[in-house]
């Protein structure tokens, strides 16, 4: 009968061998459980090695080791755990388990620093593209969308209207200023609009006016420049929300511009509501620095109103396109037009018969000459 203590162990943990990636600083236990035929005078003993060499039962290596029966009498389990500090970079390596002639091995590898450096600077250009890309968004968003809207924007020109924006104001000297020396010059002379200007009150007593339901109907966009002099009047403290509520019916998303100096009236009514409406209305706020044709006021004045279009002027005149860019009449014994046949070589000089007598009868006059001769 074959000896007991030389039959080969089966391991049972780890099925194969492992490797591990712990952080420095952190602490591992490693398993190893083997199931052994047992004889009383071989009991098994499992040992521990890191790279070749014998381990102890060592300060940074915790050893334990438990057994028990298994499904038969001359059956052992043995399991043997080692405890490793990984306090330095020696202390990583292969770690390998052996009962008799049998053995299993862990592999400690250290993280690479170069992988975490790499994931913290991608980390990094990930925020400062995001952060960059706000900048933008914030900087280039009106540029952005006036592009987009001259591009693939809607065009209005088609619809019958006169006037491409209404401009109600009042007629007090600040309000004429602003209108006829900023608004005016800016959006008819820089951006090609044609508009239409009304120092009346836009909706007195708060119904419109046969006029102004006239005029709304000939413009694409409604303009009113809520300046003091405009909030003062009684009607836009006691009946505006009607008002608007009519300027809505008759107007698509009307404009209106207020003030950076109007902070000691900011709870008028007026502008209460139009705050809470912002959905249905465009409301522009004019500071100091908007009277700069690059501001943002201007972009979103812009954005807000029609869109333009512009049609590229032809290189050449009409009239001397068809011959390449020739006057015709300095063409010689050319067709005024491409196609027609070129002057008769023996014109009238008098086709209407101004002069007395018709091209037919000086012929019969030339030939009878000729006979007589």
């Amino acid at each position: 009968m074959a000896d007991l203590c030389d039959t080969a162990p089966n391991i049972l943990y780890p099925s194969k061998n492992q490797v591990l990636v712990p952080t420095l600083g952190s602490k591992i236990t490693l398993n190893c459980t083997f199931s052994v035929a047992f004889e009383g005078h071989c009991p098994p003993a499992i040992q521990w090695l890191k790279d070749d060499h014998l381990l102890g039962n060592q300060s940074l290596y915790d050893i334990q080791e438990v057994f028990w029966d298994g499904v038969n009498v001359s059956e052992r389990i043995v399991s043997s755990t080692l405890g490793v500090n990984l306090t330095s970079v020696q202390d990583y390596g292969t770690f390998t388990c052996a009962l008799r002639n049998c053995s299993t091995s862990f592999t400690l590898q250290r993280t690479d620093p170069a992988g975490h450096v790499l994931a913290v600077l991608a980390s990094l250009l990930v925020l400062l593209i995001l952060l960059v890309a706000a900048l933008l968004y914030v900087k280039c968003r009106l540029r952005v969308l006036l592009w987009y809207r001259d591009k693939y924007g809607d065009v209005e020109m088609n619809d019958g209207k006169l006037y491409d924006a209404y401009i109600s104001y009042t007629s007090s000297p600040e309000d004429r200023k602003f209108v006829n020396f900023i608004l005016k010059p800016q959006l008819e002379n820089r951006h090609g609009y044609k508009l239409l200007l009304d120092d009346r009150d836009v909706l007195p007593n708060s119904e419109p006016s046969a006029d102004l339901i006239m005029n709304l109907s000939r413009c694409r966009r409604l303009i009113v420049v809520l300046s003091d002099a405009f909030l003062a009047q009684a009607w836009c403290r006691h009946n505006f929300r009607d008002g608007l509520w009519r300027l809505l019916e008759l107007s698509r998303k009307p404009i209106f511009i207020t003030f950076e100096g109007q902070t000691h009236i900011s709870s008028h009514p007026a502008l209460r509501l139009l705050r809470q409406h912002r959905h249905v209305v465009t409301l522009l706020l004019w500071k100091p620095g908007s009277v700069t044709p690059s501001s943002d006021f201007w972009k979103e004045l812009h954005l807000a109103l029609p869109r333009k279009v512009h049609y590229r002027a032809l290189m050449s005149d009409p009239q001397t396109r068809l011959q390449g860019d020739k006057d015709p009449m300095l063409t010689l014994h050319g067709g005024f037009l491409e196609g027609r046949p070129g002057p008769d070589p023996d014109p009238d000089p008098d086709p209407e018969g101004d002069l007395g007598e018709s091209h037919a009868a000086r012929l019969w006059h030339r030939n009878s000459l000729g006979k007589k001769g």
